[in-house]
């Protein structure tokens, strides 16, 4: 895993003082996004360079925004499941011209969005984290993309029992939101790194 980061750190921009890089780490479900940020934050971290994660899924939108709405499950989970405009004004337009941000951030015990102020450093690599993250509304914020790629039959593999039994919804709504990305968005081409997971 290391030799991996250590790979993905040379060649994205370098972090320079007074500079922010923002580094996408785009995946399927399950592809193994989250496990692989924390090993490179704690690697970057022994290397004394500040860091600043944002995970897309904390900045979904309430249950009623995007289920049972009248359209197809996979549009509501593509198309519905963020505020895609409003992440785009409030967090990717921002993210190198201030030091503070405000977001909308899900609550999932309450099912509600709350306000939360997130401190970016000056000097900092700042990475984001998700599905969906090569967008075209979001795609050109980027300094550098890494996509993570598994199989669907191992990502399944790495749900829950209890998950698993609900394999219609996977049908239905994550895997033809993920055929759609796949098709439209060709993530894999647009990468500047595919790493197979």
């Amino acid at each position: 895993m290391e030799d991996k980061i250590v790979n993905i750190l040379k060649e994205i921009p370098k972090v320079e003082q007074g500079k922010k890089v923002v580094l996408g780490i785009d995946g399927l479900i399950r592809s193994g996004k989250t496990t692989f940020v924390r090993y490179i934050e704690q690697y970057i971290q022994e290397k004394n360079i500040s860091v600043c994660i944002f995970h897309i899924d904390d900045y979904i939108v309430e249950r009623k925004r995007r289920y049972n709405t009248g359209d197809d499950e996979w549009y509501e989970y593509y198309h519905l499941q963020w505020d895609i405009e409003g992440l785009k004004e409030n967090l990717f337009n921002r993210l190198k011209k201030t030091n503070e941000l405000n977001l909308l951030t899900y609550d999932y015990s309450s099912d509600k969005q709350k306000l939360q102020t997130v401190k970016i450093p000056d000097t900092c690599l700042i990475i984001i984290e998700g599905v969906f993250l090569q967008r075209k509304e979001w795609r050109h914020f980027y300094d550098f993309m890494v996509y993570l790629d598994c199989s669907r039959e191992k990502r399944f593999n790495r749900e829950s029992d209890v998950t698993q039994s609900n394999i219609e919804k996977f049908e239905k709504r994550y895997w033809k939101a993920e055929d759609h990305y796949m098709r439209r968005v060709s993530p894999l081409e647009r990468a500047d790194l595919v790493i197979q997971n």
